[in-house]
C-alpha cells in the first residue's frame, strides 16, 4: 500500500488541513479505487458506487476527526469497509446463474426473472480501475474484477472477503489490515488462509483479461461481431469452446455446450437476428452493447454482453438484460440507427 503524507506528526490541526486538501485533490482517484474495492466486496455495480459515495461523504463530514496515525488512504478504506459491512449485513450474496442451479437445456421453460439483488452485476472498467503505466499492474487489476473472481469472492464471509481483497489484490501488509479491521495480525493471517481455501474449493475459472493491443484478441472479437451481426450461427459456434456457457440474468436459466447454445440462438433467441453490437469493456473483459432490431426500423437496447475468453476462444457469453440501468452506466446510446 502506498501511504499518503498527512502533515507534521506533532500538529493535529496541520494534519487535518493537509488531509482535507489531499482529499479534495485526490477525489477522482479516491472515488475510483474505493468504488473498485466496494465492487469486489459487494458484487453490485450500483451498490458499489453508492458505498463509495457514502464513504467519501462521511470522510468529508468527519475530516476534523482525522488524527493522522495512519495514511489518509487507510482512513478512507476503513470507512469504506465499514459501509460495506453494513450493506452486506442486510443482503444476500450476489451470484451468477451458474452458482444457483445445474445447467438447463434450450427447450426448458424460461421462468420469470429473479430480483436484481440476486445477481452479480457487470461494471465498466473505468469506474473501478485506475490507469497505470505498468502493463503488469494493469493486468493484475483487470484480473481482480473478472466476473468469475468477483463471483467467487461472494462465497466468503464479509471479514474474510475484506482481508483477501486488501492482502491479495491491493497488496496491503498484514499489520496494515489488522489496524484497519482493529484486530490482530494472527487473526488476519488466519482469515486469509480460510479465504484462500474457500476460493480453491470454489475453483475460480481462469480467463484472459482484455488487451486492446493483442492482435489475436482483436481478431477474435472482430470475427465474433461479424458472425453475430450476420447471425451466422455456424461461424459463431466455431469461436466458442465445446463446453462454453451462456447466461442471461435476470433469468436463472443458463446453458452449457454447443448443442444447447445453438438450439437457443436458433429457437427462442432467434429474435436477436439483425442485432447490432457496440464495443465497450466490463470487468477487465471485452463487452458489447447489443441492440435488437426495433419495429421503427432502428435498433433498441437489448443486453450488455460480457465475453469471457481463454486461449483464443470464447468460454462464456453473459447477457445482462437490465439495459435501463446498465446502458447509461456504460455510456451506451439509447438507440442505434
Amino acid at each position: 500500500m502506498t501511504d499518503v503524507a498527512t502533515g507534521p506528526s506533532g500538529d493535529p490541526a496541520a494534519r487535518r488541513a493537509t488531509a482535507s486538501a489531499e482529499l479534495e485533490l485526490g477525489m477522482g482517484g479516491f472515488r475510483t479505487e474505493l468504488t473498485g474495492y466496494c465492487y469486489r466486496m459487494l458484487g453490485g455495480a450500483f451498490e458499489a458506487e453508492d458505498a463509495a459515495q457514502v464513504a467519501l461523504v462521511r470522510a468529508w463530514q468527519n475530516i476534523d476527526r482525522f488524527e493522522g496515525r495512519a495514511s489518509l488512504r487507510s482512513w478512507l478504506y476503513r470507512i469504506a469497509t465499514n459501509v460495506c459491512f453494513d450493506m452486506l449485513g442486510a443482503s444476500q450474496r450476489r451470484a451468477r446463474p451458474m452458482d444457483l442451479s445445474p445447467a438447463h437445456h434450450a427447450t426448458d421453460h424460461l421462468a420469470p426473472g429473479l430480483v436484481e439483488s440476486t445477481w452479480l452485476e457487470p461494471m465498466p472498467d473505468g469506474r473501478v480501475l485506475r490507469g497505470s503505466d505498468d502493463p503488469a499492474e494493469t493486468t493484475v487489476a483487470r484480473e481482480s474484477v473478472r466476473l468469475a473472481f468477483v463471483a467467487a469472492l461472494q462465497y466468503l464471509p464479509p471479514r474474510q472477503r475484506a482481508v483477501l481483497i486488501l492482502r491479495e489484490v491491493l497488496r496491503w501488509k498484514a499489520d496494515e489490515v489488522a489496524q484497519l479491521l482493529e484486530t490482530s495480525v494472527a487473526s488476519v493471517n488466519s482469515a486469509l488462509q480460510r479465504a484462500r481455501a474457500t476460493l480453491d474449493a470454489a475453483g475460480v475459472a481462469e480467463t484472459d483479461t482484455f488487451d486492446e493491443m493483442d492482435g489475436a484478441q482483436r481478431e477474435l472479437l472482430d470475427r465474433y461481431v461479424d458472425a453475430f451481426e450476420r447471425y451466422d450461427i455456424d461461424s459463431l459456434t466455431e469461436l466458442i469452446y465445446e463446453d462454453a456457457t451462456m447466461s442471461m440474468p435476470p433469468y436463472e436459466l443458463w446453458l452449457r455446450g454447443h448443442a444447447d447454445i445453438r438450439a437457443w440462438l436458433l429457437g427462442p433467441g432467434a429474435e436477436c437476428r439483425g442485432s447490432r453490437l457496440l464495443p465497450t469493456n466490463a470487468n477487465g473483459s471485452p463487452a458489447f452493447g447489443q441492440y435488437r432490431l426495433a419495429p421503427e426500423g432502428d435498433h433498441a437496447p437489448w443486453a450488455l454482453v460480457v465475453l469471457e475468453v481463454s486461449g483464443g476462444k470464447i468460454v462464456g457469453l453473459n447477457s445482462f438484460l437490465d439495459v435501463a440501468h446498465l446502458f447509461p452506466l456504460f455510456g451506451l446510446p439509447p438507440r442505434v440507427d
